[in-house]
């Protein structure tokens, strides 16, 4: 446990003690707020999905921490997953066993509800793989807030398994056989599947609950391999976001005790991903090429310009003034024709001259 607790998603151990009077070892381990059974009893109304997606992240976490290293659970349920702000932490290691001791295990173990199919039709062959099957009816049943497979015994835990997932192949049966001492057949049974059971239940979460719960224990998907299901998928987005958010504050923190040497090489490192970030963004709009052929813009229907019309100017003659005393002289000619219209019309003009009409001073002044 104390190699295992180092886990985020494990119960950490923080000492072990060993009474010598009562001849008894007490684990301490830190404190969590509840566990997924009390999360869920007397729940009215069921936790929303992307909640519960979160917790069966971090459950197949853990179990895949503790296949890597060699252990498996075999007890995991509701009682033994603890939580604290939205932090699970799998707990109750008694029942470990490694994946490395051959069988036949251990017959009665697990909680019956939680309990494989290779555990109640064979003696004690089973693999790690039954630990997943156990996380699949936590899955479900923090889903729904009812347990997926409550038998009474293992005879009606078996019947429970087939109302809902159907009897299974002879092929799968044959392996079983081989291990059990008391023959067993099967009446044939569909199942009323999974989505009657949970029919608000989105399709990715339905096809990874689906693979958890396979009865064929090789056909069952691996905690590692569930970690990349579709189903996690914003899970893992946000988890690389806060890594690499967390990788440049750290790095940001630790500037002081860089030489200048390195801060560059850091910020060129930086500018250089933002340069080949933007370039796979470009990427797209390189695809666009230009053709190699001129191309000829359409033509445009646009107005002729209205042409200029000249107008006749009528042109008046120079008048010579001669300077003599204060003002200058002015020569005054009467117009030649007669026959000269009044100005009331000044809009019909003519080619014809025009001349001032003659003015008279009175004594030189103003």
């Amino acid at each position: 446990m104390k190699r295992l607790s180092l886990h985020p998603n494990i119960l950490q151990l923080h000492e072990v003690i060993f009474d010598q009077d009562t001849r008894t070892l007490s684990l301490i381990c830190e404190l969590m707020e509840m566990n997924v059974y009390e999360l869920i009893r007397g729940r009215q109304y069921p936790l929303s999905e992307s909640k519960v997606k979160n917790y069966m992240y971090q459950l197949c976490k853990a179990l895949d921490h503790m296949h890597s290293n060699g252990i498996f659970h075999r007890d995991v349920k509701p009682e033994n997953i603890l939580i604290k702000h939205d932090l699970l932490k799998l707990a109750d290691f008694g029942s470990s066993r490694s994946v490395y001791c051959k069988p036949p295990h251990t017959e009665y173990i697990s909680t019956r509800w939680y309990r494989a199919p290779e555990c109640l039709l064979t003696d004690g062959y089973y693999s790690l793989k039954m630990d997943i099957w156990s996380a699949g009816c936590v899955f479900f049943e923090i889903l729904s807030l009812k347990p997926l497979f409550p038998g009474t015994n293992e005879v009606d835990q078996v019947s429970k398994i087939h109302d809902v997932l159907g009897t299974p192949d002879c092929t799968v049966l044959q392996k079983f056989k081989q291990s059990r001492v008391m023959p067993f057949n099967f009446l044939p049974r569909k199942g009323c599947g999974l989505s009657q059971l949970i029919p608000r239940c989105s399709a990715p979460s339905l096809s990874l609950l689906y693979q958890m719960l396979a009865y064929d224990p090789d056909e069952r998907i691996s905690p590692r391999t569930a970690l990349q299901h579709t189903c996690f998928r914003e899970l893992r987005l946000s988890e690389r976001r806060a890594l690499g958010l967390h990788r440049t504050i750290g790095v940001m923190e630790d500037s002081n005790s860089m030489t200048p040497g390195s801060v560059e090489q850091f910020w060129r490192n930086t500018r250089q991903g933002r340069r080949q970030q933007l370039k796979h963004v470009a990427e797209p709009l390189s695809r666009y090429v230009l053709p190699r052929y001129p191309v000829e813009l359409p033509k445009l229907n646009m107005a002729a310009p209205t042409p200029k019309v000249p107008y006749p100017v009528s042109s008046l003659p120079a008048l010579e003034i001669p300077h003599q005393g204060l003002l200058p002289a002015i020569t005054s000619k009467k117009c030649h024709s007669r026959s000269m219209k009044p100005r009331e019309e000044p809009h019909r003009s003519t080619l014809k001259s025009y001349y001032m009409p003659p003015l008279e001073r009175k004594g030189g002044g103003y």
